[in-house]
């Protein structure tokens, strides 16, 4: 292989596909959107969901399927995934996704599972198991620290090892250990000041090194920044194409000794080691002609499973739920209409066909008194509307009322700037308690929402984003052919001030400091004693159990669950371990396994959660590895972070590591009170100093800086597209109605638009670009147009280069 053949190996060929060599037998591989559905596309791509997909199943959100907590249901919807992907002719599905839910503002959340870094591990294992069983390649993303949307593309996200190890590594260390992902891709962001496509600490040092993956590591779309030093660190694909721009960088580099060609060798045995995995070596690889081999209602019934296992019963005064047949309904709220089942995006699916609950009503026992919209969904008062449903609620027995966060407050690219729903569902829940105070809310949302309305309601049930088959899933549960099962995957505050990280979330401009450390979520919750609205794993039924006969000994625990009530169901019981005199900060419990039980009235049950290396480690700074600590650690089963059953207690001798902490240093860690953590404090634990969190506009604009911070531009013209760009942007934001694809380019790097324009523009051109927009308007303008002929005459030698080897 030669040189320049190599390197083409190493980008992609277009938006979606990988570069080939006929003349080898290395063919090219499709990549396809996938956490929740496959998003393939052929024409009019995009990036961010705005142009739709082939249809295909919408199945539930990571947020949603992770309140299932059920690891074989996981890997059912991952085998599905694969077969519809498989299908479509797809060899990598992109998905599943699972940064940690550090904020419940982080507008992607939706795409993740959990607060929890082993809830999310064992969910994405299983997922990745079963689309890989299809024989392709699930791609976990986005590793690693991604956890804001805002400057996604330029944030460093700053945060101390032990917080990295323990809380934001640990689910991508189980899903590469137990799910054993042909792919990874890495995230956007500078993580502790190196971007993450070329992080040679987490790509090299951690993944391949520690964890032992063995698969390639693919950019995030447009996330490649110095193409050379990714692929020194670890990144065997840049995506999409850049031209022929990267590749030309990599032959340079390897020609002039700034990299030896082993590491280009390397990078490529990998890649190739990976198209065997795949079984497409030598082979045309046209899968996409084949047919489905099951028809679209197949899915939708797994889909419909997967939704209804995933549903949340939060209230249920006086077993107001379920509903008994003949029971009549008012059906309110513009939700029951049209559905709020998926997320905005990339992830965004264009779907087979999609329940609505109005329609699905026709198919229960229920009699329907009628339906309104109630609300306008844009957030408008509408009085109108309001004076209907309140007519229609005083003609029934039980109001369903559907509520919940629009598509615009949920979506890649953007946060969401408080965790209430809109006032005018508030108001309306509150009117129609005055005629009918039964009440059901049913919830639609991906993330945590603030509820101080919950007492206004006789019961309440969470949906999340529950796919295409959701409504009909959530009339299952509403009637009682299917008992409520699920349990919360992330804590549901009061209110927002309460959550650990609000102080420092999100990074607006250089950094985004992670001050707040271990504590998040439950952890902090809990540690704390702030009472929360509804806790992590919290979820009731239409039964009981009863926990009882706990054992500990060195390989886990043994208890007995027992269903007390009158109704077959789901138990989901959570071991959690903690160490009160610890010599370093801790959580008061952490999450360390999980066992879901499905119980008849009246059986009982053994059960056992083992122990493993991760059930009493931490990761010691000073020694540079996960130590234990000596000491009696408490055991605590329960159905909730904050509902404990059974407790006990067991001895480990430890690592006989020393405190890698000075307790006088990190004062307010200790006390978990982190919204005091000072400077001094925060670079203690770092180990360094902090960088400079905001831009530094007295320096000239850098290709790392973002196209929103043409503000500080010396150009007059740099300004005044800044200007226009802006103008756009709110205009639509104020419509509900966001740009997604003008608002990623808002964000986004000035390094993008060589990465982003199909090799319109080299990085040479865009440093040109540069000098334009930081005054230098001649010198620029002189380059750039040097730029363009340099960049042609090198393509036009690059592909000479590949003619004679015979690729094209």
């Amino acid at each position: 292989m030669t040189l320049e053949e190599k390197a083409s190996l190493t980008s992609g060929e277009n938006f979606w596909m990988s570069k080939k060599i006929d003349r080898l037998g290395i063919p090219a591989i499709s990549f396809a959107d996938g956490p929740n559905g496959v998003r393939s596309q052929t024409d009019q791509v995009d990036h961010l969901g705005l142009n739709p997909g082939k249809p295909s199943t919408c199945y539930p959100t990571a947020s949603a399927m992770a309140n299932s907590w059920d690891t074989d249901l996981a890997e059912a919807v991952g085998q599905a995934l694969g077969e519809e992907a498989s299908a479509q002719g797809i060899n990598v599905l992109l998905g599943p996704g699972l940064n940690m839910k550090r904020s419940p503002l982080c507008g992607r959340n939706f795409e993740y599972f959990s607060e929890d870094p082993i809830l999310s591990g064992k969910m994405a294992a299983a997922f990745t198991r079963g689309i890989q069983s299809n024989g392709i390649s699930a791609c976990i993303k986005h590793f690693a620290v991604n956890n804001q949307e805002l400057h996604r593309m330029s944030n460093d996200s700053v945060l101390d090892e032990r917080t990295l190890r323990e809380l934001y590594l640990t689910g991508f260390e189980i899903a590469v250990k137990e799910g054993k992902p042909l792919s990874v891709m890495s995230s956007y962001n500078k993580v502790n000041g190196s971007h993450a496509s070329e992080n040679n600490h987490l790509l090299s040092d951690i993944l391949r090194d520690e964890w032992g993956f063995e698969g390639i590591v693919v950019t995030d779309w447009g996330g490649s920044h110095d193409r050379v030093a990714g692929l020194t660190a670890g990144t065997n694909v840049e995506m999409p194409s850049s031209g022929t721009d990267s590749d030309i960088e990599i032959v340079n580099a390897v020609r002039s000794g700034l990299i030896p060609e082993s590491v280009l060798d390397m990078r490529v045995d990998e890649y190739l080691s990976f198209l065997s995995s795949l079984g497409v070596m030598g082979s045309e690889n046209d899968r996409g002609t084949a047919a489905a081999v099951k028809d679209t209602e197949y899915f939708h019934g797994i889909a419909r499973k997967a939704a209804e296992e995933s549903i949340v019963l939060l209230k249920n005064d006086e077993s107001l739920l379920p509903l008994a047949e003949g029971t009549k309904v008012a059906v309110i709220g513009d939700f029951a209409k049209v559905p709020r089942y998926q997320g905005g995006g990339s992830s965004n699916v264009n779907p087979t066909m999609v329940d609505n609950s109005v329609d699905c009503m026709k198919l229960t026992s229920l009699d329907v008194a009628g339906y309104e919209p109630g609300f306008r969904r844009n957030g408008t008062e509408d009085s109108e509307m309001l004076k209907a449903a309140l007519e229609l609620a005083g003609k029934a027995q039980v109001t369903l009322l559907y509520i919940g966060l629009d598509e615009m407050s949920e979506v890649e690219g953007l946060e969401r700037s408080h965790m209430r729903i809109s006032e005018n569902q508030i108001s309306l829940l509150k009117a129609l308690k005055e005629v009918n105070p039964n009440i059901i809310a049913v919830l639609s949302c991906g993330s945590a929402v603030e509820m101080p309305w919950a007492d206004d309601c006789r019961a309440i049930l969470h949906g999340s984003l529950s796919g295409q088959a959701g409504a009909m899933a959530m009339l299952n549960v509403i009637t009682g052919k299917v008992c409520p099962g699920g349990k919360l995957s992330e804590s549901y505050p009061i209110k927002y001030e309460d959550v650990s990280s609000q102080l420092y979330f999100p990074g607006a401009e250089s950094t985004t400091e992670y001050r707040e450390s271990i504590f998040v979520g439950y952890r902090y919750f809990g540690t704390k004693g702030i009472k929360t609205r509804f806790p992590f794993g919290f979820g009731l039924s239409y039964t009981s159990f009863r926990y009882s006969d706990l054992m500990v000994d060195s390989g886990g625990v043994t208890f007995t669950i027992t269903n007390t009530g009158n109704a077959a169901g789901d138990e989901i019981a959570q071991l959690y371990v903690g160490l009160e005199k610890s010599m370093i900060f801790r959580p008061k419990s952490e999450l360390k396994g999980f066992v879901k039980v499905k119980l008849q009235p009246g059986e009982s049950r053994r059960v056992a959660i083992p122990f493993d290396d991760r059930t009493f480690r931490y990761y010691n700074v000073r020694t540079g590895r996960f130590e234990v600590e000596a000491g009696s650690y408490s055991i605590l089963v329960g159905a909730s972070s904050e509902d404990i059953r059974l407790t006990g207690e067991i001895s480990n001798a430890g690592t006989g590591a020393e405190s890698p902490y000075e307790m006088a240093e990190l004062e307010h860690y200790y006390t978990a009170d982190v919204e005091s953590v000072t400077d001094e404090e925060f670079e203690a634990l770092l180990g360094r100093k902090a960088p400079r969190s905001d831009w530094d506009k007295s320096l000239p604009l850098t290709r790392n800086d973002t196209i929103s911070q043409l503000y500080y531009a010396k150009s007059g013209m740099a300004r005044l597209l800044h200007r226009m760009i802006r103008h756009m942007k709110l205009k639509a934001e104020e419509k509900r109605s966001p740009d997604l694809n003008l608002q990623y380019i808002y964000n986004m790097p000035f390094y993008g638009l060589a990465k982003m324009t199909k090799g319109m523009l080299s990085m040479d051109m865009v440093d040109s670009l540069l000098m334009i927009i930081n005054g230098r308007f001649f010198k620029g303008l002189s380059n750039l147009i040097g730029g363009y002929f340099r960049m042609r005459r090198a393509k036009k030698d690059f592909r000479e280069s590949l003619l004679k080897a015979g690729k094209i």
